[in-house]
């Protein structure tokens, strides 16, 4: 399992474990003070022992590129933003599948429903529940109800 943290801190934390070491410390106490594995101090002592380092610098994690740029990112909030009867469906209301359908039409890029909600968190939008109210609701009158009609009940 990948540790937590930027592969930034994850190699200035493996520095630090080399500054321990050359300072004298063993690698059960240099885990200890870094809060790792005292294997993963080990491994690090025989990496830098063997190749310097350069063999504790920070790679980068790799994956699949996403299908969408930052750029493209950045066009879909805008969009979202505008409201879903912006986009053309009756209510305005964003659900998985309306996205999905907004991303393959403005984009030509097609994600499954299931990986909507992961997008729309990397974008800073949260799960909403939308509040189930009449639409004949009147609030006006609800409230002279409840300030004239309640105290005599």
């Amino acid at each position: 399992m990948r540790p937590f943290g930027s592969p930034q801190q994850l190699e200035q934390r493996r520095m630090q474990a080399v500054v321990l070491f050359q300072n004298g410390f063993q690698p059960v106490d240099v885990a200890k003070k870094l809060k790792v594995d005292r294997r993963s101090a080990r491994r690090w002592k025989a990496a830098y022992l063997k190749s310097g380092r350069k063999s504790l610098k920070a790679k980068p994690s790799l994956g699949r590129p996403p299908k969408l740029s930052a750029k493209r990112k950045s066009r879909l909030a805008k969009l979202l933003r505008k409201g879903a009867t912006s986009a053309g469906f009756f209510t305005d209301l964003w659900t998985c599948p309306r996205v999905a359908a907004v991303i393959e039409k403005e984009f030509r890029v097609s994600y499954h429903v299931d990986h909507i909600g992961r997008l729309l968190r990397s974008l800073g939008w949260t799960p909403q529940k939308p509040e189930r109210r009449a639409r004949e609701r009147d609030e006006k009158a609800i409230r002279t109800w409840v300030r004239t009609t309640w105290p005599y009940i």
